[in-house]
């Protein structure tokens, strides 16, 4: 029941900051700046307040606290989550209150990000072995440390590409997250699911006021945040290979970006009409809340999959 009353609170926070929050970001001029390399029906959004992921964080946190226990756990879990909540933030203050449209450096993120997952190997006291599908838990000794970082820095990142569109990543995300709550569940992980259910919670309230034509966007303040959601529960479950399959929509955009870059530097030549990928369906033609639509249903099947993987596999 804890889980149930952790997402109405989280919904309900986010649900109740949006007519408070949407006109002081407008009033303080934190418009988001929108890229002119991207798709030009994107230009009419130039000046949507975004930093809205600190609606997210105040739903998801107060929610988690109030109704988990605070184990080493969960405070891991939020350690990760607020941690990538501050370098979002920092990111998102650089560009919109700074005015410096680019942000944070990507070196200077991937190294924010390095430390966030370094702290977390030298200091989580986790224990080594990895849950593969079908065979059971294997010990990886110091090189599951490797993994879990890679697995932190990816899983952030793809979560990160992913919000591109109204409503993509925070319907993406509750998604996933209503999955892993359930993967949790049946672990025994009653605290861990607790907080995924607050991270379903204050996603859909947050749909509420992100949904096309947004109102508001999450930013990488809320993107980053929500990214550090997914390594937690995938890094402390130890089912990180289940990511694949859960977060098989943040895969996909990563590697989207991954193989543009690859072919286009090799080649000359572009696989996608643009990356992430949720861009090359929009150029093709798609309506952007047909991308939405589809990859959420393609998310809401790969969860599906993925329970059914680790329930039949363990």
């Amino acid at each position: 029941m804890n889980a149930a009353y952790a997402l109405a609170l989280a919904f309900i926070l986010v649900l109740g900051a949006g007519p408070w929050f949407i006109p002081k970001l407008h009033a303080l001029k934190f418009g988001q700046s929108i890229r002119e390399e991207g798709p030009q029906s994107h230009q009419v959004k130039s000046g949507t307040p975004t930093m809205g992921g600190m609606m997210i964080i105040l739903g998801l946190t107060v929610a988690t606290l109030v109704f988990s226990p605070w184990t080493k756990e969960v405070m891991l879990a939020l350690f990760v989550i607020l941690g990538h909540f501050l370098l979002g933030f920092l990111d998102d203050y650089i560009k919109v209150v700074r005015k410096h449209n680019e942000g944070l450096k990507p070196r200077q993120k991937l190294l924010g990000q390095i430390i966030i997952a370094g702290l977390v190997a030298v200091f989580g006291g986790l224990p080594t072995d990895l849950w593969v599908p079908f065979v059971g838990n294997i010990d990886f000794g110091f090189f599951f440390y490797a993994f879990m970082m890679f697995v932190m820095v990816g899983i952030t990142n793809a979560v990160n590409l992913t919000d591109g569109l109204d409503g993509l990543a925070s319907g993406t995300v509750a998604v996933a997250s209503f999955f892993y709550m359930l993967v949790c569940a049946a672990m025994g992980k009653g605290e861990l699911a607790v907080m995924l259910a607050a991270t379903v919670g204050a996603c859909l309230g947050f749909l509420k006021f992100n949904y096309h034509p947004a109102k508001i966007f999450m930013g990488d303040t809320g993107s980053l945040a929500l990214g550090g959601v997914m390594a937690a529960a995938g890094i402390l479950t130890h089912t990180e290979l289940l990511l694949a399959l859960i977060g098989f929509i943040f895969v996909c955009e990563t590697l989207s970006v991954i193989i543009q870059v690859a072919s286009f530097k090799s080649t000359g030549k572009r696989v996608f009409l643009m990356s992430p990928i949720h861009h090359h369906f929009e150029l093709k033609g798609w309506s952007e809340l047909k991308v939405v639509w589809v990859f959420w249903t393609v998310g809401l099947v790969m969860g599906i999959l993925g329970l059914m993987v680790y329930m039949f596999g363990n």
